[in-house]
Order: C-alpha cells, then sequence, then structure tokens
C-alpha cells in the first residue's frame, strides 16, 4: 500500500511522533492507522522501560496561570541532561502537562502515590453501592477492582486522557517523549492552587 503525506501527517497529529516514525509505523502496518498507533505506543513503551531506572535530575520547573488568575499550576519535570531539558520539545511536554493538571486536578501522579485512606474510602464506597444493588457476593471484589481501576484513570496524572488528545493517556504522551528523546523523563511533583477552594 502507498504510504500518503497526509496519512503521516494524521498519524502524527494522533500520536505526537516523529515523521520518520509515522512513516515507518504505517509501512509496518499496511497503512492500519489503528494498528500503526498501536505500534508507535508499543515502541515508545519499550523504550521507556529501558530508560526508566535512570536517574532525572535534569529538568524544569514550569509554571501555568489560566486566565484571571484565580487558577495556578506548578510542575518540575525531570530528565537526565541539561540538554533535553532546554529543547523545545520537553519545554512544550512541561507546558502541556500544567495546562493538563489545571484542567484536569489530578491528586497524585500514579497510583503508588495515591493516599491510603483515599483508597480505602473509595473502595468501601464501590462495596457499598455493590451490595445496594443486590450483585452477587462472590462478584463483589471483581466489582470493586474494576471500579478502583476507573477511579485511577480519574484521579492519578498518568493514567488520565491527555486534554488535549483524548486518545492518548499522559503516559502515552511521555512514553513518546521518551521515545524521541532517547532519555528517561519523569514528572517529579504538581501543586494546583485554585482561589477560594
Amino acid at each position: 500500500m502507498q504510504i500518503t503525506s497526509q496519512m503521516v501527517k494524521e498519524l502524527r497529529d494522533k500520536t505526537n511522533a516523529g515523521m520518520m516514525d509515522c512513516k515507518k509505523a504505517l509501512s509496518e502496518t499496511a497503512g492500519d492507522m489503528e494498528k500503526a498507533v498501536d505500534y508507535l505506543r508499543q515502541k515508545g513503551l519499550a523504550v521507556a522501560q529501558k530508560r526508566a531506572g535512570r536517574a532525572t535530575s535534569e529538568g524544569v520547573i514550569h509554571t501555568y496561570i489560566h486566565a484571571g488568575g484565580k487558577l495556578g499550576v506548578m510542575v518540575e519535570v525531570g530528565c537526565e541532561t541539561d540538554f533535553v531539558a532546554k529543547t523545545d520539545a520537553f519545554k512544550d511536554f512541561a507546558k502541556d502537562i500544567a495546562m493538563h493538571v489545571a484542567a484536569s486536578n489530578p491528586i497524585s501522579i500514579s497510583r503508588e502515590e495515591v493516599p491510603d485512606d483515599v483508597l480505602a474510602r473509595e473502595k468501601e464506597i464501590y462495596k457499598q453501592q455493590a451490595l445496594d444493588s443486590g450483585k452477587p457476593a462472590q462478584i463483589l471484589d471483581k466489582i470493586v477492582a474494576g471500579k478502583v481501576d476507573k477511579f485511577f484513570a480519574d484521579v492519578c496524572l498518568l493514567e488520565q486522557k491527555f486534554v488535549k488528545n483524548p486518545d492518548l493517556t499522559v503516559r502515552d504522551l511521555l512514553n513518546a517523549l521518551i521515545a524521541q528523546m532517547g532519555e528517561n523523563i519523569s514528572v517529579k511533583r504538581f501543586a494546583r492552587f485554585q482561589v477560594g477552594v
């Protein structure tokens, strides 16, 4: 199948991957857009896993103040070298993460950082909802586990759908940047401030 520049552009818009990576993904998947997206996500994940153990002692702190000055976010994004920290792609990622935190209000970066008391309270609510709806006791744990996964997807930064492209999670965006830059990158911390809350 002929891979057109329009197909490459469409895949780039969906995934934020590099032009040559998009072209290769489309070639490998015979022009199938969905398979090409999966191919790029797997490639990014593989690179991210290889880099995961490396220290991220360089990086940037980026701020975002929403119009009117009633909402502000500060994020720290780390990388391995100051060379990467100075690239436009890295700075744009930090800016996007700050804007995403302002819009989506996550409570933690990952599942592991969700406070135990918050998780315990959510599990208790889900269990009670399942009991009240008359679900059989033997499937309660499965119901609760499914709702907890959805809860994590709603409140954990890396699992949230990216506000500028809901086809990707924030983790997908991070993995694509790791693959593009060739070094470990991490969202280290964030703070969100809102007047009157």
